[in-house]
């Protein structure tokens, strides 16, 4: 598994226009092969900007690297830098190869499945 991850520092002023760009994008990340699943973070607020990072989590770095030659990223990125700036610099990325995954078993044997009444519900 492989994580691939941007940090962007975006200028106070422009929090919410940097949030409706992720927001209202069509990613068509699942239409790539060994894509697994995107997380869009914001972190914390710092005297210039605030911090956020993207994190895209994909089967192989081999994966990753097709996606970044591939229809689907040029459509991604194709309104990339046309608008004012949004950020300070450019996005900073970081990939990173997973040498380990724990999963809490007790936290999937309490989550309910979406179709099942909770308890509560009942």
């Amino acid at each position: 598994m492989y994580i691939a991850m941007n940090r962007f520092k975006v200028i106070k002023t422009e929090k919410a226009a940097f949030e409706n760009v992720w927001l209202t994008r069509e990613s068509r990340l699942d239409e790539v092969p060994g894509f697994i699943s995107f997380h869009m973070l914001k972190g914390p607020e710092r005297e210039d900007h605030v911090l956020y990072s993207s994190h895209t989590i994909w089967a192989s770095e081999a994966d990753f690297l097709a996606w970044t030659r591939s229809e689907q990223f040029r459509a991604a990125h194709k309104h990339a830098g046309g608008q004012k700036p949004l950020t300070i610099g450019h996005p900073e990325f970081e990939g990173f190869e997973v040498i380990q995954t724990l999963d809490n078993p007790r936290l999937k044997a309490q989550t309910p499945s979406p179709a099942a009444p909770s308890p509560a519900a009942a």
